[in-house]
Order: structure tokens, then sequence, then C-alpha cells
């Protein structure tokens, strides 16, 4: 078996330098982000969202950015599950996006809130109708006895709701507004190149890390 501590690789495709990045992070990260959609790597819109329940323990798991703008990063969910709950406990969090075949990294930080019930109603609307159908039948994060639970609601609602399910009253999105963003991008010899932009007094600062 291999030893996971030799595992090593050198970054050399790309640099991130402060002179040459976008002075505004939302801008610099939408080059990035369609650089890796350009890049056909897979789900490049996936991110880990990261957060903290009252106990102070923890949580991550990955969802799909939906949407962005000067507002922020907005995703879907069950507002019942368990990041549903740890948010509206904790509303700050962290996204991360890792775009492994280009060496990049970017995090961003900031306060979460739900976004307006017309949003949800016209994204809901947009999904696929089994992903609507879904989101009834499954009651996200909860212990259940087997898959047939699942399939037995899936069939229950489908039956209920036939073309037409309605957005339900526990599912929708959030909007986490960035205060703090990190653009990692990889680098020969771990000499990575880390640009941090911090909101400060409503203008953003732009800093370079050590790696």
């Amino acid at each position: 078996m291999n030893d996971i501590a030799d595992l090593r690789k050198s970054y050399e495709r790309a640099e991130l330098n402060e002179h040459a990045s976008a002075e505004q992070p939302l801008q610099q990260f939408e080059q990035w982000l369609k650089e890796a959609i350009q890049a056909e790597i897979p789900e490049p819109n996936a991110m880990t969202l990261a957060t903290v329940a009252s106990n102070l323990r923890p949580s991550t798991r990955v969802v799909l950015i939906k949407g962005y703008d000067a507002r922020g990063i907005v995703w879907y969910t069950n507002y019942d599950s368990r990041k549903g709950q740890e948010l509206a406990g904790n509303p700050f969090a962290a996204l991360q996006f890792h775009w492994v075949e280009l060496e990049r990294v970017v995090r961003i930080e900031g306060r979460v809130e739900k976004i307006s019930d017309a949003e949800s109603d016209a994204y809901f609307a947009s999904r696929p109708l089994d992903s609507r159908i879904g989101a009834w039948a499954s009651p996200q994060s909860q212990v259940i006895e087997s898959r047939t639970i699942l399939v037995a609601n899936a069939a229950k609602y489908g039956a209920q709701f036939l073309l037409q399910p309605p957005r339900p009253p526990h599912w929708g999105g959030y909007r986490l507004v960035p205060d703090q963003w990190e653009f990692w991008q990889g680098r020969k010899s771990r000499l990575h190149d880390r640009l941090r932009y911090s909101l400060n007094a409503g203008q953003w600062l732009r800093e370079r890390l050590a790696p």
C-alpha cells in the first residue's frame, strides 16, 4: 500500500498577481468561474458549505451555486435540514470552491439570509418535475427506516400534485452576503499565491497572504 504522506504534486499551471487581479472580488470570482466552466472540469458549480451549530461544532456539505451578483452567492435547500437549522441559530457561514484541475481555490465568508419567496418560487418552477417532487418527498437530514420511505413519498406527492407541485414551505434559497473572499492559486515549491479581499467601511481591501 502506498503511503499517502508521500503523495505530492507540484503546482505550476498559473499565477495570481495582486496588480493584475480584479479590484472587486466578485469580478475576480466571475472570471475564475467562467474559466472553470470553459475548462469543462467536473461540476465547476459545486461548493462546500460550512456552518456551525449552537454547540460550536462545525459541519460541511457540498451544495451547488445557483446564482451570484453584487448581493452575494445563492443556493437552494431544505430549510429544515441540518444546515438550515444551524443557519437559523448562527447565520454565518463559509463557502469553498476547489477547482483541482486549475489548481485554484476560492473561499468566501459572510452572513447568510433567506432570499425572497418570489425568487425561490421562480427557481423552483424551473426545476425538473422529479426534483420538485423530491423536495416534498425527502425529510432531509431526518432518520428514515429505508429508501422505501422516499419512494412511497415520491409516489404520494406525485399523485397529489401531478405536473404542478408548488414549492414546499420548508424549501427555498439562501444568500451568503460576503465580507471576505480569498483566492488561492497553487504555485511551485508550495509558495502559493493567496489574495484576500476584506470589506472595510464599504470598500474592498485587497491583501496578499503568505501561503
